[in-house]
């Protein structure tokens, strides 16, 4: 037998390590916090005063759970670990306000192989500035050290949210109507999806350096694959006050097609014309890398749209009004129709602009 007693931290566990990070995190989520929220960081649970919903008639929760994939893995080997809160978030939030609801609070978990302390209080920083951009509140999470399953280096993240949206004003399939306009609102590059393809593609097969400057992107490759997704909540939720918006779609796995899909209801039909914009140079870089082909690509990335919004026809001017005064690249991509014997919910026509 050994004769040194066993201990947490010979186990691989350091909770003074596990401490520091919360003391560093402090600052961060304290400025993520609403009226509504009670208590501060440290407790077993976060506190959210359902008071406040004595507002609404008939206050409908949404809720939603999501990660960032293995986008976390060109953060890990860049060594910057402040933008993947941001894509956290967004998965999240940007999923709430599909129908409508004011994103209210959200938890988040983050599995590490080894606590850095500094590199924990990063993520959190990134997840508490992507709470601020989503209007919601922070109200807790978990660190968890996993050795022996994760790698020193290794890590994942992944979140929790929770909004509200008045029963009368639900969004979703049931309000869109023949002769709503598709708006297409610009996404801030990959997201949060596909990262899988895009590894296997530019860095194993191709075996292109994250580090190297690439021309046609601007920066390096490294700097375009952690651009962080962007947070449609606070835009999504001017249109609901501007227009009377029948439905969101965010664009993330399955691609435009399948995710505006989703919302469309029985006997009608999305038609979306690639002629309207121009996907951003990482895309064409991915399926002429790969040779993938675009169906593929279009199945698995989301090819320049973030978040979709189908609006009556006589709203689209307002609604792009709207998103041009909040600084979001948006235009008409599209339109309902009825459903024909061969059509399906969502339908891309014509060639990409260039």
């Amino acid at each position: 037998m050994s004769e040194t007693s066993a201990s947490y931290a010979s186990a691989g566990v350091d909770i003074e390590a596990g401490d520091r990070a919360v003391e560093l995190m402090k600052e961060w989520v304290k400025k993520t916090q609403r009226p509504e929220v009670l208590g501060g960081l440290g407790g077993f649970a976060g506190l959210f005063d359902a008071s406040a919903l004595k507002r609404f008639e008939r206050p409908l929760l949404a809720s939603a759970t999501d990660g960032v994939g293995t986008k976390v893995d060109i953060a890990r080997r860049l060594g910057v670990y402040d933008t993947i809160g941001h894509d956290l978030v967004a998965m999240v939030m940007d999923d709430i306000v599909v129908c409508g609801a004011e994103p209210l609070f959200m938890t988040d978990y983050i599995c590490v192989g080894k606590v850095h302390p500094e590199r924990v209080a990063a993520i959190v920083k990134g997840i508490a500035e992507g709470c601020v951009l989503a209007g919601c509140a922070l109200v807790g999470g978990e660190t968890a050290e996993h050795p022996g399953l994760l790698g020193p280096d290794d890590f994942d993240v992944a979140g929790a949210g929770t909004g509200v949206v008045e029963a009368d004003r639900l969004l979703g399939a049931d309000r869109i109507r023949t002769g709503d306009a598709v708006i297409a609102m610009a996404a801030s590059g990959l997201h949060s999806n596909g990262y899988s393809l895009v590894r296997h593609v530019l860095l194993d097969q191709a075996g292109l350096d994250l580090e190297a400057r690439v021309d046609e992107l601007g920066r390096t490759l490294g700097e375009e694959l952690l651009v962080p997704t962007k947070i449609y909540s606070l835009d999504c939720l001017a249109l609901t006050r501007t227009t009377d918006a029948h439905a969101f779609s965010h664009v993330t796995g399955g691609g435009l097609a399948a995710n505006l899909a989703r919302v469309i209801p029985d006997g009608l039909h999305a038609v979306v014309d690639r002629s309207t914009w121009t996907p951003a140079p990482i895309f064409d870089l991915v399926g002429k890398t790969g040779r993938v082909e675009r169906l593929e690509l279009e199945k698995t990335l989301n090819m320049g749209v973030g978040m979709i919004a189908i609006v009556p026809e006589d709203s689209a001017d307002v609604a792009l009004e709207t998103l041009a005064d909040r600084r979001v690249e948006a235009w008409v991509a599209g339109e309902i129709t009825e459903r024909g014997d061969h059509t399906t919910g969502a339908e891309m026509v014509g060639d990409y602009s260039v």
